[in-house]
C-alpha cells in the first residue's frame, strides 16, 4: 500500500521559514519522480516544486530563489525549504509521487499571517 505523509506545516509570520517532508512507503522511492504542489482556498492547485529521479529541479516562478525541493532516497523522503514566505504562500502544500500512475498525500497546512 503506497502512503505519502506530509509534515512541517504550520502557521508562520511574513518572512519566516519552514521545512516540509514527505515520508513514502510502499514505492520504490528512487525510482519516482516527485513534487510538491498547492492549494490556496478558492484556487487550482498549483505545482510548487518537482525533483526527478536524477535530481533535477523544476520550480514556480513565484517561488524561485526563495524555495528548495530536495530528497532523501535512504530516507524515501522529499523536503520542501521555504525561505522568505509571503502571505500568499499560504495554502495547503501536497507531496505527489510519480506520473502515471501518481499517488498523492493528505497534505499540510501553511498559514503565513502576522
Amino acid at each position: 500500500q503506497v502512503q505519502l505523509v506530509e509534515s512541517g506545516g504550520g502557521l508562520v509570520q511574513p518572512g519566516g521559514s519552514l521545512r516540509l517532508s514527505c515520508a513514502a512507503s510502499g514505492i520504490f522511492f528512487s525510482g519516482y519522480d516527485m513534487a510538491w504542489y498547492r492549494q490556496a482556498p478558492g484556487k487550482e492547485r498549483e505545482l510548487v516544486a518537482s525533483i526527478t529521479r536524477g535530481s533535477s529541479t523544476k520550480y514556480a516562478d513565484s517561488v524561485k530563489g526563495r524555495f528548495t525541493i530536495s530528497r532523501d532516497n535512504a530516507k524515501n523522503i522529499v523536503y520542501l525549504q521555504m525561505n522568505s514566505l509571503k502571505s500568499d504562500d499560504t495554502a495547503v502544500y501536497y507531496c505527489k509521487a510519480g506520473i502515471q500512475p501518481n499517488y498523492w498525500g493528505q497534505g499540510t497546512q501553511v498559514t503565513v499571517s502576522s
